[in-house]
């Protein structure tokens, strides 16, 4: 599959060449390329593991100090990096807290059951911010916890997202 010079293409000034390079980078894009991780800064290393492992059910999947850097890195997930996403938790020693910013959102877990999922992170002293229900302009029932940082992590009730595909696909049935 390419991009193909079209009228557009040709009054733009695209020529064969420019095009081939997007074919190229296209073809490298969809043929090798997966998320592999995401880096969060923690300042407790310990307590972070123990949120995402005991209280979210993720596994540490390894951990490694690096005494030349001052830091240590920590992965965490749901399944083996060969084949899924993961958390990667960078403690840098000699920093306690982070200063979130305003770019960061959030990361997203699928959950079977929302409403006891919620119940238990309570229970294990988890942070519920956002109680579970639809989401705002939609039927995505979701809740929102954070972890020790501040770092938010959204929950969403399996089955209840991209309803407006399954609107879509029963309007035109």
């Amino acid at each position: 599959m390419g991009v193909y010079m079209t009228y557009p293409a040709r009054t733009l000034g695209l020529g064969r060449k420019k095009l081939a390079e997007w074919n190229a980078i296209a073809t490298l894009s969809t043929t090798i390329m997966r998320l592999l991780h995401t880096m969060l800064r923690v300042g407790n290393l310990d307590t972070s593991i123990k949120f995402y492992c005991d209280v979210l059910g993720m596994t540490l999947l390894r951990k490694k100090d690096y005494p030349g850097g001052r830091f240590t890195l920590a992965f965490v997930g749901y399944g083996e990096e060969s084949d899924h996403s993961v958390l990667e938790l960078t403690h840098n020693w000699d920093t306690d807290s982070y200063d979130l910013g305003e770019g960061y959102g959030h990361i997203a877990l699928g959950v079977d059951d929302i409403y006891t999922t919620c119940e238990q992170i309570s229970a294990q002293g988890g942070n519920v911010v956002r109680e579970p229900g639809p989401m705002k302009h939609g039927s995505t029932v979701i809740a929102f916890v954070t972890d020790p940082d501040g770092y938010k992590v959204e929950l969403i009730q399996l089955g209840t997202q991209g309803s407006a595909k399954k609107e879509a696909a029963t309007a035109t049935a």
